[in-house]
């Protein structure tokens, strides 16, 4: 933690998680409902709203100079609002996108451009900043439970607004996905603003800012914080991970619509259930993690290949459920889905965040734009070849089960290499013997 500054305590650490947790009600309207209705209700390819959505997480790339414009010059709570302003006035646009889709089609095109343009700078500005705020302030001893926590109420987030802006979705129309989009988008930055209140402007920055003069060269920061192996490391298996898990992202809802005849609000609240299963695995390795003591560490990273091992066979079944006849247990596969996507995904959390203060003060926000670019690097590719690859499967064979069937096969075989990539995290080269992030004496006194 940053030397100088009060660490924060639990209640503030559930401050920040009220700021994630609205972030996430918006993202998820976005990525999940929105796309179901540009598939499914206008019949439109699914790449193209996986290029949309792709580009949104290509935007992202710019996390690094979010992060790093923070570091250097402070107030990071106005980065954070900021970006929370953009996100939701993004979505807005997304949805009344939608809307044009029907009566013009390359106008509908255009402004959903602009929207997700937006909504990618909004989430990058706002996301890199809220968890550099968080790894700066919270001491080495809680950050894995903190970074669970946040994570925890971010996914509260989804399952809250997916639920609740599912049953007033229904029965469907464009004008009523405008006006929930609305008043979700409202409450969240309204939330974040009374949650995030002066936390952000008391951290390193605000109070010892420094003259432009000083400040340091971005490509230079960037250089230094890549020569680091166990950064680099970590980056790749944030790639692999997060392309495992956003290939399903796009398709999984538009799978229930056309496969089972889910309707639009069904569809919404089944996304609900598999976040309800991300928010319980969470939850179960933060408890587990809290127990384990000093071999946390080791724990983390087997942890994270039993997630993505849990999440591989959840992809097989879904996987064989895509060409099977007869009844399906489609909502226990997707809750299983989730329960292992929240397991891999606290371990890798808990890691983020002890990585993301070592190696000296005022780089914790370039850290976590690295890790963030990667993470939207892995979303474009992963959303974009899976609803690409719906399209090209389908129309090679006509059949739209087999489509989906191949694409929950990919997922699952990256997920355990996501895995087997895990465990090296912490490692050295030579030997494969654990090795502490941390210092020892910071280490030991977990």
């Amino acid at each position: 933690m940053s030397s100088g500054l009060i660490p924060f305590g639990w209640f503030q650490v559930f401050r920040l998680g009220l700021v994630q947790m609205a972030l996430g009600g918006i993202v998820v309207l976005t990525t999940s409902t929105i796309n179901r209705v540009m598939v499914v209700e206008l019949a439109l390819p699914a790449s193209l709203p996986g290029l949309l959505v792709g580009w949104h997480y290509a935007v992202q790339m710019s996390r690094p100079r979010w992060g790093h414009g923070a570091d250097a010059g402070g107030r990071r709570g106005r980065w954070i609002i900021g970006g929370m302003i953009a996100l939701a006035l993004g979505a807005l646009a997304a949805s009344g996108s939608a809307a044009l889709f029907a009566f013009n089609p390359m106008l509908g095109i255009g402004a959903a451009v602009v929207a997700f343009t937006i909504i990618g700078g909004g989430v990058g500005a706002a996301g890199t900043n809220l968890l550099a705020l968080l790894a700066i302030r919270t001491p080495p001893d809680r950050k894995a439970a903190a970074a669970a926590i946040v994570w925890i109420m971010m996914i509260v987030g989804f399952v809250l607004t997916t639920g609740v802006a599912g049953g007033f979705l229904d029965p469907f129309s464009m004008g009523r996905l405008v006006t929930v989009t609305a008043v979700v988008g409202a409450i969240a930055v309204l939330l974040s603003i009374i949650a995030l209140g002066d936390l952000a402007d008391t951290s390193r920055g605000a109070a010892d800012a420094v003259p432009a003069s000083a400040k340091p060269d971005f490509w230079v920061t960037l250089k230094e914080v890549w020569a680091d192996r166990q950064t680099r490391l970590f980056t790749t298996f944030i790639f692999v991970s997060m392309l495992a898990y956003s290939a399903q992202d796009l398709i999984l809802e538009p799978f229930a619509g056309l496969l089972h005849g889910y309707s639009p609000g069904e569809s919404t609240r089944l996304a609900s259930m598999q976040n309800m299963g991300v928010l319980l695995g969470m939850i179960t390795t933060a408890i587990i993690a809290t127990l384990v003591g000093r071999s946390r560490a080791l724990f983390m990273r087997k942890w994270a290949l039993f997630g993505c091992a849990v999440s591989a066979a959840a992809l097989g079944v879904l996987a064989m459920g895509s060409v099977a006849t007869g009844d399906f247990p489609l909502v226990g596969a997707v809750f299983t889905l989730g329960i292992g996507n929240g397991l891999f995904a606290v371990a890798a959390i808990g890691s983020m965040m002890t990585l993301a203060s070592a190696g000296g003060e005022g780089r914790e926000g370039m850290r976590m734009g690295v890790w963030g670019a990667s993470q939207a690097v892995a979303f474009a590719l992963g959303g974009l070849a899976g609803a690409t690859a719906i399209d090209l499967v389908r129309a090679v064979t006509a059949d739209i089960g087999l489509s989906f069937a191949v694409v929950f096969s990919a997922e699952a075989l990256t997920f355990i290499l996501a895995g087997l990539l895990g465990l090296r995290v912490g490692t050295t080269d030579a030997d494969h013997k654990s090795i502490p992030i941390l210092p020892a004496e910071q280490w030991t006194a977990e």
